[in-house]
């Protein structure tokens, strides 16, 4: 191969060794590229965890790309008494602050950060004081999203609580 020309081997070292690899050569896939986040993910209400208290009618979240590397993330809460919370943040996935919009009663500001492709970290701080962090795990077939929300009690004591969503877009 020593023999090649500079240009040739540029071109035939890199396609040889994609056809070494197992499964052949690469080739470019669109979805490969789409976050298994994006679309809209509702709460399964016979999952809540015992600890949580009196389960809300409603939970959806929506996660949509707006382009240039920044997220929007939107959750809609519908109280047993049919009132409605909506929250939303646009963010890049960079752990870097920003504020919320909309309802700021659990948080007025967050960071995310994306630790692997289908997983995303929440930071949420309220009053400038960390209120909570969540981790959100989508499962191998994008079917299921669990939330593990944790934060600390009224006396101090930490927990941790997941919460199970269905995807329904």
């Amino acid at each position: 191969m020593s023999r090649l020309r500079p240009c040739l081997r540029a071109i035939f070292v890199p396609a040889a060794a994609a056809l070494l690899i197992p499964g052949g050569p690469a080739v470019a896939d669109p979805a490969a590229d789409r976050s298994p986040f994006l679309g809209e993910w509702e709460l399964d209400l016979t999952r809540m965890p015992n600890s949580y208290g009196p389960p809300p009618k409603r939970v959806t979240y929506s996660f949509e790309d707006l382009g240039a590397d920044r997220w929007r993330t939107r959750i809609d809460i519908i109280a047993p008494d049919g009132s409605v919370r909506h929250i939303a943040m646009e963010y890049r996935r960079d752990g870097r602050m920003v504020q919320a919009m909309g309802d700021t009663t659990d948080g007025d500001s967050g960071a995310l950060s994306s630790a692997a492709p289908n997983v995303l970290v929440l930071s949420i701080a309220k009053d400038k004081a960390l209120a909570s962090v969540r981790v959100y795990a989508v499962s191998a077939d994008g079917k299921e999203m669990t939330e593990s929300a944790a934060a600390v009690d009224g006396e101090g004591a930490p927990f941790v609580r997941n919460f199970h969503f269905r995807r329904i877009r």
